[in-house]
Parts: structure tokens; sequence; C-alpha cells
């Protein structure tokens, strides 16, 4: 049986009109993370996106997936999916502990075109609409669809249209085309928001191109949106909502109480303490941090990186020694010291292309003046590839805290530099081994 309200009253009654929305993010908006951003002004959050085939088989992943409390309201699950049954039943399994389920049609990554869910699906209208009515049909609980736009602004329209007759009672749209992601993002568009805002008679949630609180007035006026959406502007500031720009060792002492109360993988933990944290640790004097935060194993651990930041920062927080960021540095751009919570701000896809094609231009160059040389280097000399590698190595903050405690010395079989993968088989040649780190629809 549909659910009993219509969607307005749906969004009204149950969700109580928010305006502030924390979006689902992939290990990243779990219990803990969500409770914190509740408390600093997110009206309505979302689950981790779920994959509906694991949620069925795994009650282990259930149960990471679906925790919650009673502040933890109101909450919609989201799945990804692209069978009906399967959808069905995870959604059965789920409607008790939520107040709707979403459908995830925005995902743009890689693993999404691979399981054949997320914006991948956004072509095949026909199953869209027969899981929507479905889900639609059989719960006591409404369904919500999270979309990405199509570059015609029209075609963008006809997929809201469907949506909504098909039983969908809010939608949100990000403002991007399924291409744009990684360093090809760009900007969000409001005018393909606002067009299906002005097309549809159900609740519409903007999603894109939101850093600041400012954006969110901005975004609302804009789009006529209903309400607004965050992702990867509240991984750097938990407090956007809020208007503020809060020290980061304040929200990573909370967000760790909170993992303390609902524990969560250490992974996330890891993951949002190195989001929040990001401007100071990409600072040469924080590397030992980071390393810390790779190594992490428990809370004790994080905790510990957490005192440190604060024992370091503070002096120049309180005025008692001058801050002066360094030269040529990303933290010279900021508007905000490094130690308060702000959005880290990708380069734009011209800057990536640009910087693609020279690279691509140097490289070609290199390989004809190696062709036209046509000598042999002197044995211990570098070739221009690894010192091309070498000046990578130093402009990334993450390699040398690494490397931070090796010497950087060549193979005297093959003049190797460490990081770099050994080839040379020859008996007593000397090895190196480096630890890895870990890594939204947003």
């Amino acid at each position: 049986m549909p659910p009993p309200l219509t969607p307005w009253e749906f969004w009204r009654q149950t969700l109580n009109s928010p305006k502030r929305i924390l979006a689902p993010m992939v290990d990243a908006s779990e219990l803990p993370w969500r409770l914190l951003s509740r408390k600093y002004g997110t009206e309505l959050a979302y689950t981790p996106m779920m994959n509906a085939g694991i949620f069925i088989r795994e009650p282990r992943y259930r149960r990471e997936h679906l925790e919650s409390c009673a502040e933890d309201r109101p909450l919609i699950a989201q799945f990804c999916a692209n069978d009906t049954e399967i959808f069905l039943k995870a959604a059965k399994m789920a409607e008790q502990h939520c107040d709707a389920i979403d459908l995830n049609l925005g995902c743009p990554q890689s693993i999404a075109k691979k399981g054949h869910y997320g914006a991948f699906l956004q072509d095949e209208w026909d199953l869209i609409s027969k899981m929507v009515k479905l889900i639609h049909r059989e719960l006591s609980v409404p369904i919500t669809c999270k979309v990405r736009v199509f570059e015609d602004i029209d075609k963008s329209i006809a997929y809201a249209k469907m949506l909504e007759e098909s039983g969908c009672y809010a939608l949100t749209v990000h403002g991007r085309t399924r291409e744009q992601k990684g360093p090809l993002t760009g900007l969000a568009s409001w005018k393909h928001i606002q067009a299906v805002k002005a097309a549809v008679n159900i609740p519409v949630i903007a999603n894109g191109n939101i850093q600041y609180w400012s954006d969110v007035e901005r975004c609302l006026e804009s789009t006529g949106a209903d309400a607004v959406m965050i992702a990867e502007g509240n991984l750097t500031n938990p407090a956007l909502f809020a208007n503020l720009q809060p020290l980061v060792w304040d929200m990573g002492k909370e967000y760790l109480d909170l993992v303390e109360r609902y524990p969560c993988p250490m992974s996330y933990a890891r993951g949002h303490l190195f989001k929040i944290f990001n401007h100071c640790l990409m600072l040469e004097e924080c590397f030992h941090l980071r390393q810390a935060l790779v190594d992490g194993t428990n809370l004790e651990d994080f905790k510990a990186v957490v005192v440190e930041l604060e024992k370091h920062f503070t002096p120049y927080q309180q005025g008692l020694k001058p801050w002066t960021p360094p030269a040529d540095h990303p933290s010279s751009r900021l508007p905000f010291p490094p130690w308060h919570c702000q959005p880290y701000v990708r380069p734009s896809p011209e800057e990536h292309k640009k910087k693609i094609q020279l690279i691509m231009a140097d490289e070609a160059k290199r390989k004809r003046e190696e062709e036209d040389n046509g000598q042999e280097k002197p044995e211990g000399v570098l070739s221009k590839n690894k010192l091309k590698k070498l000046a990578k190595l130093a402009r990334n903050p993450k390699k040398q805290a690494r490397l931070a405690r090796q010497d950087l010395v060549m193979c005297n079989q093959c003049s190797n530099l460490p990081g770099v993968k050994d080839d040379c088989q020859a008996e007593g040649n000397s090895k190196w081994r480096t630890e890895g780190s870990n890594g939204s629809d947003e």
C-alpha cells in the first residue's frame, strides 16, 4: 500500500521542512558523523549509500550501514540497485529503521560503472521507473531519488517528470553531469536545478557548489529549491550549516568522542580526520602527524594526533607566535588560517587539462631528446625521467611523509630511487618499502 501522506505532507510532517541536508556519502556519512553534523545545523541526513545486493546478504554490512539512534531522525536510507526484486527486498528490510528510501541515480564513480548503478542507470528510464513504482506501491515509507543532470536542460526536466510520475516523493538534483567528476568536476549548474524545480510539483533539493554558508543562501535564492544538500563541504567543515569555521582540533575531539559512543570502522574515522585536518597536514612541519594518522589503528592513536595538532598550533591561534604561511604554499591562499575548518578547493578542469598538456609535451620532448642523443647515461647518473619523479616527490607531502625517515639514495645496481619500482634482480640489491594510506557524490 502506498504511503498515506502526499509528497508535501511527507516533506512538512515527517521531515519537518528541512533546509539543510547532509548527503549520503560512501564510508563517510556514518552515525557518529551524522550526529556531529546535526549538532551544527544539519536537519535531515542520509545513511551512506548501500549496495542493495550486499545489504540483503551480509548482516554485518546491514548493522554498520543502518546503525542509528533516537537523535538521528529524520533519516533517509539510500540504496544503489539495478534489479527491482533485490531493491524491494533490501528496502523492506530497512523501512522500519528510516523515514524514506532513496534510490541513488547520481554516483559517477568507476565502481558504479562496473556495477551498473548510480548515474550509469540514467539512460534506462524504463528500469528506473519500474524500481520507483515498485517501492512506492509496496512500502509504508516513501521513495525519494538523487540524480545528476543531463547536459540538455529539457532532457533533465523530462527525467525529473518521469521520476515524479513514477512515485518519487522528493528529488535531489546534483547540478553536474555524469562526466563531471574528479579533476573534471567543475561547477554545478544551478540553472539546471532551477529549471527542474519549476517543472515538478514535489520537493526539490539542490546539490553542488556549497562550500561556505553564503553559498547556501545564494543557492536557495538562485534555484528556488526547497533545501540544500552538502557533501564535500561538510567533510572539511561539519559546522558549515552553522556558519562557523571552528578549530580543527575541536571538531576532531567531538567526532572521536562520538565514535567512542557509537563505534564505526577506524578507516572511516581516519578518513574524516584527514579531511578536517587537510590544510594543516599539507604543511611540512606536520608531515609526521600525517604519517601518524596513516599508521594509527585505534581511537587512542587518533586522539594523540589531535592533541599534538592542538599543541602545535595553539600558540599561533592565541597570537603568542606570529603565523606566516610558507611562500607558494596552498595555505597562503586560504581565507582563514589552516587550523580553522574550511573547504578544499579543486583546481578547475581547465587548469587540469592545461597541466596534463604540459606534462605530455614535456614527456614527448624528453623522448625525442633521448632518441636523438642515443647515448647511454654515465653509471650512477639519474635519467631525466627519474629526476622528474624526484621533483614530483618533492611536491607531494604524502610521499615525503612516508619517506621522512629514509635516505634518498640510489640502488647501487640500477640507480632506482626509494618508491620507484625496482626491476633489478641482482643479488644483494637494496630494496625499499613504503606504507600505503587510505584515500562522494558531490
